[in-house]
């Protein structure tokens, strides 16, 4: 790609060129759009989050309490608290229908008398509530004269604020952004589906829409304005993810076929057969790595479906053709659970295994690359410490990466870099929605294990508040007395003054005085060796709780833990929640999940759990999580690694990921090298799509 065209500088320039943005409110801007140094791009995509109907104009008594409106009144009367009360300012105004007290605390009397004139007619605008069968307005949002009223919006949209930012701040900055938009060329494909585009405005008229409303339709993300806004956005992704497939399909692959020898030894160690599933997913990997493309597949599965195995099949059929693979998951714990796993049958099958994380060094680390490097290992295990510069290999064919969503576009590709036309198969423990399948991995053909292995069992799922926490430690007493072993999730490591979770570190203190050295506590500043220890003990039996943050949500295999609780469940996502759940009920015996959580619940915490009591199908709670929470959240945070969608809200614009999928794929085709770039390079400039595609023609 160029440099950014010229046309988008006024965009891309810092929020302190609008008027009345000094150093003082660049900071507040900074918190609000997570930039140390905001853009007036950044401003524009800052989307609101509800909006005011400002048409709504009834008498005082037909105002309905607890809604906003726009009330025409004369001013009566002016009551000031005696000095030194904290009461507040009450003004009587009123209408034909009755009277409205309009309240004011801390506020100088001269200020009110200026804005609210005895007799004068003026218009408050603002929620109105019933105190003791009065209606009242609290510090109203706006008061206006005749002449303030005719500048009126008709619909004013609301922003997500933060301290030190007035909502006045806001809506002149954002005047202020729209006033420096150029007018841009079109870049909408002219054969989008006609149902699709209908009544879309261009990029310019609908930011003007959605930031200043005509009607209600102009101010939500189902209208057309915003619809619009998103589609360009998920079609300026789609467009990444087609080149990055098209670049790769360009560079060929290398046909890998294997001999079956190591298969027949591995299945031979295997304590169970695998499932249909994992036989079907297993063949679409191996016609894959036969064919003369490049493999770029995506393996997704439900909690203890068996992704590892069908991991390891496939790494098998590289090394029985003489070549190596390489599984890189997120988290040390994740890659060493997996070695675990693996080294076993492994060893049975004569098939070289090593580890490398962060914490392989010296002598022990140089003879790990050496045997990389010189083809004695067959298939390496790490961490991001794969795709460091002095890890090399002999004839690298196969690249996995579990847990994708946790690692970015750029890591997948320097791992892929480390051989020539490496196939590539990317796993998630997280069922994921088929909209965001094609958001999160539009360019990867897709395997699904669906089917659990034999004898996995149902786990039994309860809700509890958190205020029978006594009855909890009791029921738990009781299971440890059975033999059983249990896990204890927190959300966070320390105290946050801001929000009220229990510390993991606390609580494990409280456990142990009741359960003393039986409970230990594994979180994610601890050090990888420390985790290990936490880990190997609680797999050994030597400890029989583990308190812990979600490092072990994915993973993590201790068959004889059969009970999980989990604290402030109505913070997690449902397929977050449905991972942590699945950590338990691996063996044998029957298994629990108590979800603990703090009363009063939201509507839409109560259907969160109500769902998961009634499903352990992690492919149809990833559908309501998507439903529920927006797609920020269904991978677990919205740090969860996921595109960062600014304007596309795939709960509301899901409908059309498939169509711009389909037109970036045809864009493609008919200029696969983007040459032809015109408006195109602007969406992608815009879109700040322009580095991946420049780390994609750098290789």
């Amino acid at each position: 790609m160029s440099l950014r065209p010229d046309l988008l500088n006024p965009l891309f320039a810092p929020l302190t060129d609008l008027p009345g943005i000094g150093p003082k409110l660049v900071r507040p801007f900074a918190r609000l759009l997570g930039r140390e140094m905001p853009r007036v791009i950044d401003l524009l995509f800052h989307m609101p989050s509800g909006f005011v109907d400002r048409r709504a104009r009834p008498l005082i008594a037909e105002a309905v309490p607890e809604n906003d409106a726009t009330l025409e009144v004369r001013v009566e009367a002016h009551h000031p608290p005696p000095p030194g009360s904290r009461a507040p300012h009450r003004t009587i105004v009123s209408d034909a229908s009755g009277t409205l007290v309009v309240t004011h605390f801390k506020i100088d009397p001269a200020r009110i008398a200026h804005m609210l004139p005895l007799g004068a007619t003026r218009w408050l605008c603002g929620r109105v509530t019933l105190y003791d069968g009065v209606r009242q307005m609290a510090h109203p949002d706006r008061i206006l004269d005749a002449v303030g009223l005719a500048r009126l919006p008709p619909v004013e949209q609301t922003y997500p604020l933060v301290e030190g930012l007035a909502a006045g701040h806001l809506r002149r900055a954002i005047e202020a952004a729209l006033a420096r938009l150029p007018d841009l060329p079109e870049w909408l494909p002219a054969d989008l589906p006609a149902d699709l585009a209908v009544g879309w405005p261009g990029f310019r008229a609908a930011l003007e829409r959605v930031h200043q409303p005509r009607t209600p339709a102009d101010a939500v993300p189902s209208g057309a304005p915003w619809r619009r806004l998103a589609f360009d956005e998920l079609f300026a992704h789609q467009i990444t993810l087609a080149f990055v497939r098209a670049a790769e399909e360009k560079a060929g692959g290398r046909p890998t076929r294997g001999t079956g020898a190591l298969d027949a030894r591995l299945r031979a160690a295997l304590p169970f057969a695998l499932t249909g599933a994992q036989e079907t997913a297993l063949a679409e990997i191996r016609a894959d790595l036969a064919a003369d493309t490049r493999m770029l597949r995506l393996l997704q599965g439900d909690v203890g479906s068996g992704k590892t195995v069908v991991a390891l099949l496939a790494a098998a059929s590289v090394a029985e053709a003489g070549r190596q693979a390489a599984l890189m998951a997120p988290t040390e714990i994740l890659a060493r659970q997996h070695f675990e796993t693996i080294g076993p049958l492994s060893a049975a099958a004569g098939l070289q295994v090593a580890v490398l994380t962060g914490r392989e060094k010296g002598r022990a680390r140089a003879a790990l690359l050496a045997d990389l490097a010189e083809g004695r290992t067959n298939l390496v295990i790490g961490t991001h410490a794969l795709i460091q510069e002095d890890v090399a290999f002999r004839d690298f064919a196969l690249a996995i990466v579990d847990e994708q969503h946790r690692f970015g576009v750029g890591q997948r590709l320097t791992l892929a870099g480390k051989g020539t036309a490496v196939d590539m198969l990317v796993m998630t423990a997280t069922p994921i929605p088929r909209t965001l399948v094609l958001t999160l991995f539009g360019d990867m053909d897709s395997s699904e294990l669906r089917e659990k292995p034999p004898g996995r069992q149902k786990v039994e799922t309860r809700a509890m508040p958190m205020d029978r926490l006594d009855e909890v430690v009791e029921a738990l007493a009781r299971a440890l007395a059975r033999g059983a072993q249990a896990y204890w999730i927190c959300p966070l490591v320390e105290e946050s003054e801001d929000i009220d979770l229990t510390a993991a570190t606390e609580r494990a203190e409280s456990l142990k005085a009741h359960f003393g050295a039986r409970v230990d506590v594994v979180h994610g500043r601890l050090s990888g060796a420390a985790k290990d220890v936490a880990m190997a003990r609680f797999s050994a039996g030597e400890t029989r709780i583990l308190v812990a943050t979600t490092v072990v949500e994915v993973g993590v295999n201790v068959p004889d833990a059969t009970v999980m609780v989990i604290e402030h469940a109505e913070r997690f996502g449902l397929a977050q929640l449905h991972q942590l759940r699945g950590r338990v009920g691996r063996g044998d015996k029957p298994s629990a999940c108590l979800l603990l959580y703090r009363a009063p619940l939201s509507e839409t915490a109560k259907a969160r759990l109500a769902i998961l009591r009634e499903s352990d199908d992690g492919f149809r709670l990833a559908e309501e999580d998507l439903r529920l929470r927006g797609e920020g959240d269904v991978l677990g945070t919205r740090q969860s690694g996921m595109p960062g969608f600014r304007l596309a809200r795939l709960e509301v614009h899901g409908d059309a990921v498939a169509a711009a999928r389909d037109a970036a794929i045809r864009r493609l085709r008919a200029d696969p090298e983007l040459a032809d770039e015109g408006p195109l390079a602007l969406l992608l400039h815009l879109y700040e799509k322009d580095a991946a595609v420049r780390l994609l023609e750098a290789g």
